[in-house]
């Protein structure tokens, strides 16, 4: 198919939450990758009155391999990725508790749509007749996000009553000790 198709579809379909197609021309970049690579490769270009060219594209059989052989390692082995949310709570102690409440709550709020709504879409696409095969990755996302909302909910819980806090003392104690070791 063509990118413009491509784009279109991965929209519709969902699929834009979970690779990144926020700008059409992301999906160009791509295809001229794939094709210096010999992934793809063109089938046809298809000019229509009063339209722009349009180029349809195909998978070679390296490509079809590489796919496979990509898809297989990614579903076996857990990769080293570096989400932004662990970096910013190992520097929880440059703010000041009531200040992370706040923003955790914030959050808090938005995973709890972020969830529903990946809920409605799921509902959506089912009663449309997707099969389960054809959601799962939204089902894999839908876990980790209630996986997050129930660990931010303790934290938060933690952090109203206290049993999570820290003071400058401590941190003084910290800065020190660290100091310390590094001379």
């Amino acid at each position: 198919m063509h990118a413009y198709r491509m784009h279109e579809l991965i929209k519709r379909r969902g699929k834009d939450s979970v690779v990144n197609v926020a700008q059409r021309n992301s999906v160009y970049q791509t295809l001229a990758r794939l094709l210096r690579m010999r992934l793809i490769g063109v089938q046809a270009e298809l000019q229509e009155p009063g339209r722009p060219e349009r180029v349809v594209y195909e998978i070679t059989d390296e490509g079809r391999a590489t796919l496979a052989a990509w898809l297989k390692d990614m579903l076996a082995r857990p990769a080293q990725e570096f989400p932004e949310f662990p970096a910013a709570l190992s520097l929880l102690p440059v703010l000041a508790p009531r200040e992370v409440l706040r923003e955790l709550k914030a959050r808090t709020a938005a995973v709890r749509l972020a969830l529903e709504r990946a809920q409605a879409t799921t509902r959506e696409m089912q009663a449309a007749g997707l099969p389960r095969l054809f959601l799962i990755e939204d089902e894999y996302k839908q876990a980790l996000l209630k996986a997050e909302l129930a660990w931010l909910q303790a934290v938060v819980a933690d952090l109203d009553s206290k049993a999570l806090d820290w003071n400058q003392r401590w941190l003084k104690k910290v800065a020190s000790d660290f100091e310390a070791g590094h001379r």
